[in-house]
C-alpha cells in the first residue's frame, strides 16, 4: 500500500505540474491552446474521479502536502466536470474537520463549484473579469461579509488578493 500511495503522490504532482504548464492556454487567443487546456483538465478530472473512488480524498497524511494540494488543483480546474468538483468538495468537507484538508482550499473549491453551478459564491475567490482596471468577483451571497468570511478560512482580504490581478 505504501508503494501505491507513493506512486499516487507522484502521479498527482505530475498532473499538477502539467496543469500549471498548460494553464496559460486556458484563456489564450489561440483556439488550439484552449482546446489543449480543456482536454488536459478533462483527462485529469477523469483520473481524479478514479482516484477518489479508490482512495477517497488524497489527504496530505497519505500522499504528502504537495500531492494533496495537487489533487485540490485538479479538482479546482475540472470546470467542465461538475460531478468531479462536487465529489471532491464533498470529500474535502469531510476531510477538513479531521485536519486532512485545508479550509482555504475548501473555500476556493466551494466558490468555484458554486460559480460553475451558476450560483453566488461565498468567499469572493472567483474573478469574473476586470472593469476599469479593477478585478470584479463573480456575485457573492453576502458581499458585505466577504472579508470576514475569508478571514475565517485563512484567505487574505479581497483587496490584497486581487492586487495581483489589477491592470493599470
Amino acid at each position: 500500500m505504501a508503494h501505491d500511495l507513493a506512486a499516487l503522490a507522484a502521479e498527482l504532482t505530475d498532473m499538477a505540474a502539467a496543469d500549471q504548464r498548460a494553464s496559460m492556454g486556458a484563456n489564450s487567443d489561440d483556439p488550439s491552446e484552449r482546446l489543449a487546456w480543456r482536454r488536459l483538465t478533462a483527462r485529469h478530472g477523469d483520473r481524479l474521479a478514479e482516484i477518489m473512488d479508490v482512495y477517497g480524498w488524497p489527504a496530505a497524511e497519505r500522499v504528502g502536502e504537495e500531492a494533496a494540494r495537487a489533487a485540490w488543483l485538479i479538482a479546482q480546474h475540472a470546470d467542465r466536470q461538475l460531478d468531479v468538483q462536487r465529489r471532491a468538495l464533498e470529500l474535502m468537507e469531510q476531510a477538513v474537520p479531521a485536519g486532512s484538508a485545508g479550509r482555504r482550499e475548501l473555500a476556493f473549491l466551494r466558490d468555484r463549484t458554486l460559480v460553475n453551478e451558476d450560483r453566488e459564491q461565498i468567499y469572493g475567490t472567483q474573478i469574473a473579469g476586470v472593469k476599469d482596471g479593477a478585478p470584479v468577483p463573480w456575485p457573492c451571497e453576502e458581499p458585505e461579509r466577504m472579508d470576514e468570511l475569508r478571514a475565517e478560512v485563512g484567505i487574505e482580504p479581497f483587496d490584497e488578493y486581487v492586487a495581483g490581478f489589477a491592470t493599470t
